[in-house]
């Protein structure tokens, strides 16, 4: 069983659709990355998930029964991009309050704060707490009832570099330990390394989704080989011209070659054969560039659109 199944959604806010034709699901103990421009329609996903809106057209299930079910809510954990709490209780104080609010174990919510490095602040008032600090509580929060599935809106909004590698190890361990997870972020450096797939979308339509591999596939972007201390780096330069390839030298005895069309493997290979590399580098197509990709297509294609 999906953690989520959405089959054929159209969302509409009056005489806007905000989404059109949403096909997307999520696996038990799979963390899928939802990203996509504002407006793009992730929120209403979201949404649509914990059962706030009803889907104009399509179905939405969630764990296997309605987003509306009270025991499928008792198993969500959400936070959303901007968190708000009431400011004269401390962060053990609000905690407590939303773990009766959920029905969860009070005894959590200890481990909880020092789970998310709030150990520290427990008895502070919340008004005190900084916009990162905040966040943390907002992230305790959510996992209050060891939520089966996880929804996460700007998660690393106003966190340091050390915090955000924390909550990345964080959702590492939840997804090793079987919860499922949707991250929606605009920050991409960092997210790759820790989630299963990602969806793309753009103007309320999907524009791809799956491995980050198999978007690199079907995306056919350059992968770029960098290579150091070759001596005959003219003669193999004149040698990759000739095959096509686009390669230039970079500096002293290196040479960049872009790989297109699958030829990773070989131009490897006659780097190597040369048998005077130092040092060769592998860059593949980052997030970043799959989300460009993706986006300067659903642009090109609802401009098209709009010109017939």
């Amino acid at each position: 069983m999906n953690a989520v199944d959405i089959q054929g959604v159209r969302q509409c806010y009056g005489n806007m659709t905000v989404l059109h034709g949403l096909d997307l699901s999520l696996g038990e103990g799979e963390v899928l990355g939802l990203f996509g421009h504002n407006g793009a329609g992730k929120t209403t996903s979201m949404k649509l998930i914990l059962g706030l809106l009803q889907a104009t057209e399509g179905h939405v299930r969630v764990l296997g029964r309605s987003p509306n079910d009270p025991d499928v809510r008792r198993q969500l954990g959400y936070l959303p991009e901007n968190v708000t709490f009431y400011p004269q209780l401390s962060g053990r104080e609000t905690l407590r309050h939303f773990a009766r609010l959920k029905d969860a174990a009070l005894q959590q919510v200890d481990t909880l704060l020092e789970q998310v490095g709030l150990a520290d602040a427990a008895n502070r008032r919340v008004k005190t707490y900084s916009k990162g600090m905040r966040q943390r509580l907002g992230l305790a929060q959510a996992l209050l009832g060891t939520p089966r599935l996880l929804l996460l809106d700007e998660p690393t909004v106003g966190l340091d570099p050390i915090a955000t590698q924390d909550l990345y190890r964080l959702l590492d361990q939840l997804r090793q330990q079987g919860t499922s997870i949707i991250l929606c972020s605009h920050v991409l450096p960092g997210v790759e390394a820790h989630i299963s797939r990602a969806a793309i979308l753009a103007h309320g339509r999907l524009q791809a989704v799956g491995t980050l591999s198999s978007l690199r596939e079907e995306a056919g972007l350059p992968v770029l080989i960098r290579a150091s201390g070759l001596k005959q780096r003219d003669l193999l330069l004149q040698g990759w011209h000739a095959a096509g390839h686009e390669a230039r030298t970079v500096g002293e005895h290196q040479v960049e070659v872009v790989a297109v069309n699958g030829h990773k493997l070989g131009l490897l290979r006659q780097l190597l054969a040369e048998g005077q590399a130092q040092d060769v580098d592998i860059h593949q197509p980052s997030l970043e560039d799959l989300y460009r990709h993706y986006m300067l297509r659903a642009d090109s294609d609802l401009l098209a659109q709009e010109r017939v």
